[in-house]
């Protein structure tokens, strides 16, 4: 998962195909909710459809023309129908249901690892829910993944004192032998340094004390620590955990071997611990760290995407898709990451069916599974289904952290911007009206490089 404070539901580049660059489409919005620690459940509603347009191109060969003043009140029309779907999420009876929802599922399934039973067991969960639910089309995609488990891990500095130091494997490490390793540890701050100081790497624990910047730019350490460790000769590495704050709690995630490197164990360990090594290292004090990982890597496991629907009325085959992904780490609930995005992402098509809507495309809904190992349940669904690429009109995904919503992350041109900008205003009753620059998203990204809006 990305860290930050907006929800990204990237609109990438339009412009990429001309019978798509200007097409129009159905976006959504969903559930606002309210609740101690979780203080809004971010939106996705389902906003304008400009309906006279939709499937059109809009070429500039005067063979069809819209002003956007014409535009501008055609999203103005759609204000009451805004105002509906705000008042029952923020007010009505939907209050809090997308949190209450959520935490029934955290707590009863847990950790949702790829190729684990707990995930197995979420799908089933989430299959019968969107049944129960009186959503159309719900059905399993078939897809594989990898299944990766941590086994025993711990780390020990033997010199200059004994201290446990706190790790969690990154995903798809390989296990150190049975007996462990035990090396001498170097700190560096960047790769630089580390390919600066390669003779003094060679055989010895790579420590990475990086300073936090953004996760977008610091998590280049964890996904590359190893490697770039292991092509000067290191024996391990060790991360410190990307993320500003730190109560000695290291943080996993996922990590990439290349074929050409040797792959060496590796795992994130807390900001006080390298802030620690970081300090001694200074001093010119050796520290000596005993480092032991069990970690399994199986074959890939069967598992599925879980779809659901509101079938549109006027072009069913048109689809407008939101999303969010079901699997998680397995040292918490995925509560975060991303069940509120899944949840949320539900909750767009509760809404839009309590209120009796039934939008003119299909609205639907892709809960992913394995993204944590690199969107690869998105790649095989985008592989399943790019043939009709040309029917998918925006594909939306959540899967920045649940926090109060600000508004949507966008990357377009100027006149999808414009569009974009003014179907925001639609929720200045919430005051959620901004539009941001650059987004992405992992399970999106293989359309958006096709030229679909996400």
């Amino acid at each position: 998962m990305s860290q930050g404070m907006t929800l990204t539901c990237s609109l990438r580049s339009i412009q990429k195909t001309s019978s798509r660059e200007q097409k129009f489409w159905q976006t959504s919005l969903c559930s606002i909710k309210k609740r101690e620690k979780m203080e809004y459940l971010f939106i996705i509603i389902l906003m304008n459809l400009l309906p006279q347009y939709a499937g059109k191109s809009l070429r500039g060969d005067g063979s069809y023309q819209k002003s956007f003043e014409h535009i501008k009140n055609e999203i103005a029309g759609y204000t009451d129908i805004a105002k509906a779907i705000i008042d029952l999420a923020v007010h009505g009876k939907a209050q809090n249901r997308s949190y209450e929802r959520l935490a029934v599922f955290a707590d009863t399934i847990g950790p949702r690892l790829s190729g684990s039973k707990n995930l197995d067991a979420a799908i089933k969960y989430m299959f019968s829910a969107l049944q129960e639910d009186g959503l159309e089309n719900v059905h399993l995609e078939p897809v594989k993944v990898p299944h990766w488990e941590r086994g025993e891990e711990f780390a020990m500095m033997l010199e200059p004192r004994n201290h446990s130091i706190a790790i969690l494997g990154l995903g798809n490490s390989v296990a150190t032998p049975p007996e462990g390793i035990t090396a001498e540890v170097i700190v560096v701050t960047s790769f630089d340094e580390l390919h600066k100081r390669a003779q003094e790497a060679k055989g010895k624990i790579v420590v990475y004390n990086e300073p936090f910047i953004s996760y977008g730019e610091t998590v280049q350490y964890r996904v590359q620590g190893a490697v770039e460790a292991a092509k000067v000769g290191a024996v391990a590495s060790l991360i410190r955990s990307i993320t500003p704050f730190s109560i000695h709690s290291p943080h996993t995630g996922g990590q990439s071997y290349q074929p050409d490197v040797p792959r060496i164990p590796t795992a994130c360990i807390s900001v006080e611990d390298a802030e620690m090594m970081s300090r001694m290292s200074f001093w010119g004090t050796k520290i000596v760290v005993h480092l032991k990982m069990g970690a399994k890597t199986y074959p890939d496991s069967p598992s599925f995407n879980t779809v659901a629907e509101i079938v549109g009325s006027k072009y069913p085959e048109q689809i407008v898709l939101v999303s969010g992904h079901l699997d998680s780490w397995d040292v918490g609930q995925g509560a975060m990451d991303d069940g509120g995005g899944a949840f949320i992402s539900w909750e767009a098509l509760s809404l839009i069916k309590d209120l009796g809507l039934r939008p003119k495309r299909t609205l639907r809904l892709v809960l992913w599974t394995g993204e944590e190992q690199g969107g690869v349940g998105a790649k095989q669904y985008y592989q399943l289904h790019k043939e009709n690429i040309s029917n998918f009109d925006i594909v939306m995904e959540s899967d920045e952290g649940t926090f109060k919503p600000s508004g949507l992350g966008f990357t377009g041109n100027a006149k999808a911007r414009d569009i974009v900008k003014e179907i925001m205003t639609l929720l200045r009753p919430i005051n959620v009206t901004d539009v941001y620059d650059n987004a992405d998203g992992t399970d999106i990204d293989y359309w958006m490089r096709d030229g679909v809006p996400g």
